[in-house]
């Protein structure tokens, strides 16, 4: 399953805005969201936008990015403009519609 639009776009910014390569940013990212309980491939722009205010400029401050709240400031507001991701379908959002739970 691929990562959610949310998920790259915060990365390829992050690359875009730091000295980071892709994989480090990927990977620095991937941490941010497991601290957050989050999963990259479902993960949407509002909680994204959450972890890069609340989360990110630590992690990146950790590897020695020094304009790093500016950088997830404004990752953080170019996420709000972004289309949200498609819904994707849970195993529980399955089951509740073959068992007709609501």
């Amino acid at each position: 399953m691929a990562d959610s639009r949310s998920f790259d776009f915060a990365c390829s910014e992050i690359e875009r805005g730091t000295t980071l390569q892709r994989l480090e940013a990927r990977g620095t990212v991937r941490l941010a969201l497991k601290e957050a309980g989050l999963d990259p491939r479902n993960v949407t722009g509002l909680q994204m936008s959450a972890v890069m205010t609340q989360l990110m400029p630590k992690e990146l401050e950790k590897r020695g990015i020094e304009n790093a709240n500016s950088v997830c400031q404004a990752i953080a507001s170019a996420l709000a403009a972004l289309p949200e991701d498609e819904a994707i379908e849970t195993p529980e959002s399955v089951f509740e519609r073959l068992g007709g739970i609501r």
